[in-house]
């Protein structure tokens, strides 16, 4: 219910909402998914428009891939005042040349494992793992995050993959049969 008027909120598509009865999640609008059977997973940024690349679909990767680059731009630029923090302190060449090798190592591996991120499902343990590592090397997962959004939303090809086969999966259990299955005749 809305809280000024006291009249029930309802969502396009939806039943209006009422404090008896809770809502079980988004319910399909008309023509969009099917009524029963899996739905498809959410991606960060683009919602569920990957699957029939509409609502903005490519709107919103053109956005995507603009804020991922701007900010690794911006990222670069921190990293490039602390190196100059680094150089006015007088720590040494050693030690920048130890801060820039660590970040340009760190990013390469976390631009590889969030490369991989959108084609197969992470590991858990290893990702929580990494987490320092990947920290350091945000720059790499921002640009990777831009580069994969060029073509398609990032993570869609995984997601894809998964809808579909959880989709067949169900069309498979719910096919109905033919005849009366306890007229069968057993074989001897």
């Amino acid at each position: 219910m809305s809280d000024e008027s006291g009249t029930p909120t309802t969502l396009a598509g939806s039943q209006p909402t009422t404090g008896s009865q809770p809502t079980t999640g988004p319910q399909p609008t008309s023509g969009s998914q099917p009524t029963s059977g899996p739905r498809p997973e959410p991606i960060r940024f683009f919602g569920t428009t990957w699957l029939h690349h509409d609502n903005g679909y490519a709107w919103r990767r053109l956005g995507v891939s603009a804020g991922s680059l701007a900010a690794a731009v911006a990222a670069c630029l921190v990293l490039r005042f602390a190196y100059e923090g680094l150089t006015l302190a007088n720590t040494g060449n050693l030690v920048s040349l130890l801060v820039v090798v660590m970040f340009a190592v760190c990013s390469a591996l976390a631009f590889r494992h969030t490369w991989d991120g959108f084609g197969k499902r992470p590991d858990p343990e290893r990702q929580s793992s990494l987490r320092g590592l990947l920290t350091i090397g945000f720059v790499g997962s921002l640009l990777a995050y831009f580069f994969r959004s060029l073509t398609e939303a990032p993570g869609e090809k995984l997601h894809r993959e998964e809808y579909e086969t959880a989709r067949e999966q169900h069309e498979k259990r719910t096919a109905r049969r033919t005849g009366n299955p306890s007229k069968k005749r057993r074989r001897a």
